[in-house]
């Protein structure tokens, strides 16, 4: 998405406010009212970076700020009560920014006056001088535009005059301060009606939501890798891509049917983007421009869906290759398509843990480059200095970088994430630095390298080439291409906006179903379809490849193939159609997790249903810890993780340490179970909201688990 000039942003910051203003200014003024100087001050300081206003007009603590903005500070937005907040809203969303520019509220001084003024009598002044530049303000799209006049053609001055005389044509130094003004006002009008919205469910909810400034400060788990102690086997390797798959599926279903889920994924989103990062000049762009939100929403929904079927293709290789009667050519194609959607998924990982890093822990480390962009549109941003200058002072920092660089592929990754993880087991509180969305993208990144190294132990794998094996690669990527271009184009502003209305079950539905209303529309399918037919496409266009090489193999070939790459490559050109042609006609609803997810089960899977199990005897306070996983209610409280671990224990399960804070859970031989369970370790040693989900859902669909399993009953 590219960079809007600073005049834009305005006039995008102006059309946001003024949309919000129409949504919700009833709502917004009687809460305002509603509320006691606490809570107004709240709303103001959690909209403030580092939550620091001014305190009067006349406040200097912040620099020059009370020269651009003197009125946006706590006496007056906070302390006066309610009038002066509900009056200055009012007038900048609905106005236009030309009026408000020349000023037309109760004879007050516009903009441009009150720059003027503070210029001449406090010496403010741009860093800039902008020789022979002059800004624009009409009332039209144009608005604060910029250009340079030659000095050597004096009839354009002349014919400027006009303009200069009405004060619409002003020196560019001047307007830009005049626009840097608008942005400040317009920006912080529009994040005070959010915390002013967010404050009532804050207030009557335990779910506590992102806040805007500080996305996540509660964290979760972050894991090292560590030497293997047993040879792993190649069922071993199976069981772990199929868990991969499984989780990926697992999340899909809770962002799809867990509100909090949803709305935190998004926030994360919108607040990690990379347009947010200082560029080489020191420049940020505004983070609260509502065009943004829609893509944010987006961007949750094709990821988890393009990591759901980046699973399910490794799961089908790895399926065929475990055949014994796999032919050499067939193989050889398989372990280089392994070896480069490893090393795919591997540099997607890397990326997102350096997004969350460069806006969270790293903020400090790196620059955004002003108009330019990556192949997935987002804009580029590079690492200042060296990750080594903080190998004393900071050795979490200087591990945490050494994984941002491009040149820190998956097996070198490996040693500084033990390093990392060495670093975390001997000093807890280094891990509580990081905010969740950091440490998830940590864990994510471990779990593919994790298997990466896996998979090095297990088969020959050949290094990734940029000339064999690229069918899933090429594939997806320009699937990613053509989505990219969607992201910009979708406009769910009127559920997404703000973020936090998606906690509301209606809305939360209604954005999922005009989500899916517009991928049919602009694909004929859902974005799931269009992901699912993508691994299985693949399957049947390399045994085609492979036919094609070996000049007309017989048949039986086919016969050892997995069931789920059975199919002809007419029966997939079928079935991709057979979809497109069932989305057309489904009738929407929510949560989009519906039938088609029976689809991606392997028909051996398929068979071996959960049946429910014969109701567990436990002591009262195993049965309190599982009460609380499994509650439906929407404020459920969390779990110590010592607690959990040892309900699980009262149950008979083997507690196994794994890569640092992961652990598996083996079940006894008593309960007729042979799936192991792994868990991330809390970051923070407690299981607490939608994450309570996750491993609910996990423990339902290995064991069938549910609140009614427990019995306490003769203990």
């Amino acid at each position: 998405m590219s960079e809007a000039s600073i005049n834009k942003f305005v006039q995008i910051l102006h059309r946001d406010l003024a949309s919000r203003y129409r949504q919700h200014a009833s709502k917004v003024e009687n809460l305002w009212r509603s509320f006691d100087t606490r809570r107004r001050i709240e709303c103001l300081k959690a909209g403030a970076a580092e939550m620091v206003v001014l305190k009067d007009s006349s406040n200097e603590s912040m620099g020059r700020v009370n020269l651009i903005i003197p009125e946006w500070n706590s006496h007056e937005v906070a302390e006066s009560g309610p009038d002066f907040l509900l009056s200055l809203l009012k007038y900048r969303a609905t106005t236009s920014l030309f009026e408000q520019y020349i000023g037309v509220i109760d004879g007050s001084n516009g903009d441009h006056t009150f720059i003027d003024k503070m210029i001449r009598n406090e010496g403010l002044s741009h860093v800039e001088s902008f020789k022979d530049c002059c800004t624009f303000f009409f009332d039209d799209e144009d608005y604060g535009e910029s250009f340079k006049i030659e000095p050597n053609h004096p009839e354009i001055l002349t014919n400027l005059k006009p303009a200069i005389q009405a004060c619409t044509c002003i020196p560019q130094s001047t307007g830009e301060l005049v626009l840097q003004r608008q942005i400040h006002l317009l920006q912080s009008l529009v994040i005070i009606i959010e915390n002013i919205l967010d404050k009532p469910l804050e207030e009557g909810n335990s779910i506590e939501r992102p806040k805007r400034c500080e996305i996540a400060e509660k964290a979760t788990v972050s894991k090292s890798i560590n030497p293997s102690q047993t040879k792993l086997g190649f069922q071993h390797l199976i069981a772990s891509a199929r868990d991969q798959q499984s989780l990926s599926d697992e999340y899909l279903s809770l962002l799809c049917t867990e509100p909090a889920a949803l709305t935190y994924a998004v926030n994360i989103s919108f607040y990690s983007r990379p347009e947010l990062v200082p560029d080489e000049k020191g420049r940020r762009l505004p983070a609260h421009t509502d065009r943004y939100i829609s893509a944010a929403f987006f961007e949750v929904m094709q990821a988890v869906n393009q990591n759901t079927a980046t699973w399910k293709y490794v799961c089908c290789l790895l399926d065929i290759l475990a055949s014994s009667a796999t032919e050499k050519l067939l193989r050889a194609s398989i372990l280089q398509e392994l070896s480069n959607i490893c090393y795919m998924e591997y540099s997607r990982k890397q990326a997102l843990f350096k997004r969350h890093v460069q806006s969270g822990i790293g903020s400090k480390w790196f620059q955004r480059i002003s108009n330019t962009y990556e192949d997935n549109g987002n804009t580029r941003v590079k690492m200042k200095g060296k990750p080594e200058v903080h190998t004393r002072d900071d050795p979490q920092l200087h591990y945490i970088l050494r994984l941002c660089q491009p040149s820190v592929d998956a097996s070198l990754a490996i040693e500084w994430l033990r390093k990392l993880g060495n670093l975390h087991e001997a000093h807890e509180t280094e891990r509580e630095k990081l905010q969740e969305r950091e440490a998830d993208s940590l864990c994510d990144l471990v779990d593919v390298v994790g298997f990466i190294e896996d998979l090095s132990g297990v088969l020959r794998v050949p290094r990734p080439s940029r000339q064999k094996g690229q069918l899933f690669i090429s594939r997806s990527r320009e699937l990613e291409s053509k989505l990219s271009q969607l992201r910009t184009e979708i406009d769910l502003g009127d559920y997404v906006v703000p973020i936090n209305n998606l906690m509301e079950t209606q809305v939360f539905g209604d954005a999922l179903k005009a989500f899916e209303n517009f991928m049919v529309e602009k694909t004929c399918s859902r974005i799931e379809s269009t992901y699912l037919d993508l691994p299985e496409n693949c399957i049947h266009a390399l045994r085609e490849q492979c036919r094609e090489t070996q000049s007309e193999k017989p048949e039986v070939e086919g016969e050892s193939w997995s069931q789920s790459a059975t199919l002809t490559t007419s029966s997939s050109a079928k079935l991709s159609e057979h979809r497109k042609q069932k989305e057309k006609t489904r009738p929407l609803r929510s949560p989009i997790v519906d039938d088609s997810l029976n689809a991606r089960v392997p028909p051996a899977e398929a068979e071996n249903v959960i049946l429910p199990p014969q109701p567990l005897r436990v002591s009262s306070s195993t049965a309190d810890i599982f009460s609380t996983l499994f509650t439906k209610s929407q404020s459920r409280g969390s779990i110590s993780w010592d607690r959990f671990k040892a309900a699980m224990a009262d149950l008979g399960f083997s507690v196994i340490p794994k890569f640092g804070s992961v652990f598996t859970f083996r079940p006894p031989d008593s309960l007729g179970i042979k799936e192991s369970c792994t868990i991330h370790r809390p970051h923070k040693y407690h299981i607490e909201e939608y994450k309570l989900s996750v491993i609910a859902r996990q423990l339902s669909k290995l064991y069938g688990w549910n609140e009614e399993t427990f019995d306490t009953t003769n203990i």
